[in-house]
């Protein structure tokens, strides 16, 4: 629900809530927040919260380390699970230097300009997620031990999926905090699940994204398990994705603007690869347990870097398979609409779909596919040459990510 300034400070005063969080994140996409009383929820939205920037991860050092939060008064949600009485709410907020301008590295903002950049141009990217998370079980201290939840598999049921009731009691949280989850199952690996999200707005797609691991870890952790959104926790098992469906809307007319769109990915996937997936655990996963390799597209292939999922009318999407769901969803979708911009805009041709599967493909017939960057270090020595991010990023977030 998009409430208003003065919504929200009717809301605060008749629902009997206590605290306020104002959450933002790093440029890695970790969530953080700072909670405040009733009382000084004018002041925020006046002047803004102080934070000290040199302790967020890409925010800064020590000179010059205040910067303020204000919080976006849309993105209300109350916290379903805190208690009914004294209730906690929730809102994201943009991030400004002291003079009120915007912090370069606010990555909120960063999605914020893009989306106004494609609305200009003339067009609208939507995007839905599929994230995939393993539960592990603690030990007597609290400590994850990785070992998982149960050993189910594939779309299995009770009583071999142990979390068909937590995946439930996540998906009915996020309803509550009008979050629209499509399905759930439990995935191919021990204790491994999938949400699966409708499509929305750019900006709302990655709010959710960053509170739906919010809301995983809290469930989980209330049910005493784990949840790891770690890309590839065991090297035998298959590894957790962060799949990215897309989709465009002309806003002057009816042509078909996605297959440019599609060739625009493809065409700068490499220089996005670190953004996408920024650990070193992240190259572990890519090419196996059907993780792409292979710079390609294709129709209903799981083996292809980009897939056109079996869909019709307003449903009709390419999905994106390499990103992990550590990336920075603000990142993701910002870089996604720029290289999609880029392909629209200089009518790229879409190559050739690569019907095959590629992990049974013969060795000759791979090496006339590029290939992703097969680690962090070759993705960061890519990513710091790249003219295309630096047309879009601040050289400081550049700068951390290679780092």
């Amino acid at each position: 629900m998009n409430y208003t300034k003065q919504e929200v400070m009717q809301f605060i005063n008749e629902e009997d809530v206590s605290f306020i969080r104002l959450a933002f994140c790093d440029v890695f996409g970790r969530q953080k927040n700072i909670s405040i009383m009733p009382e000084e929820l004018q002041r925020a939205f006046d002047y803004g919260i102080a934070i000290d920037a040199s302790a967020v991860a890409g925010f800064g050092d020590e000179v010059h380390s205040d910067l303020f939060l204000h919080p976006d008064p849309s993105t209300l949600s109350a916290m379903p699970w805190r208690p009914e009485h004294g209730q906690v709410v929730r809102m994201y907020c943009s991030v400004t230097y002291p003079d009120g301008s915007l912090f370069e590295n606010d990555t909120r903002s960063i999605l914020i300009k893009a989306v106004e950049t494609a609305e200009k141009a003339g067009y609208r990217f939507y995007f839905g997620s599929e994230m995939e998370f393993y539960l592990f079980k603690l030990d007597d201290y609290g400590e994850n031990v990785k070992i998982p939840y149960d050993n189910a598999g594939y779309m299995d049921a009770a009583p071999y999926d142990k979390s068909e009731n937590i995946r439930r009691d996540i998906c009915l949280t996020l309803q509550e905090m009008g979050i629209n989850p499509e399905s759930c199952h439990h995935e191919e690996g021990p204790g491994q699940n999938e949400i699966d999200f409708r499509y929305s707005d750019a900006l709302s797609a990655a709010d959710d994204a960053l509170t739906f691991r919010k809301v995983v870890q809290d469930i989980a952790m209330r049910n005493g398990l784990w949840a790891s959104f770690s890309p590839k926790p065991f090297d035998d098992k298959p590894g957790n994705g962060f799949h990215i469906n897309m989709s465009v809307k002309s806003l002057n007319g009816n042509e078909d603007i996605s297959s440019p769109m599609i060739a625009g990915i493809l065409d700068k996937i490499k220089d996005m690869t670190l953004f996408m997936n920024h650990t070193d655990e992240s190259y572990k996963r890519l090419g196996c347990h059907k993780a792409p390799r292979y710079i390609s597209w294709s129709s209903e292939n799981r083996s292809q870097l980009i897939r056109i999922p079996a869909a019709q009318g307003e449903y009709k999407r390419m999905e994106l398979r390499s990103p992990d769901p550590r990336a920075n969803p603000y990142l993701a979708f910002a870089l996604m609409i720029y290289a999609a911009l880029y392909g629209i805009q200089n009518a790229l041709p879409l190559e050739p779909a690569s019907d095959i599967n590629l992990y049974k493909a013969d060795v000759n017939v791979l090496r006339s596919f590029r290939m992703l960057p097969q680690s962090k270090a070759e993705a960061a020595k890519i990513a710091a040459s790249s003219e295309f991010l630096r047309e879009f990023l601040p050289e400081s977030i550049i700068k951390t990510y290679c780092e």
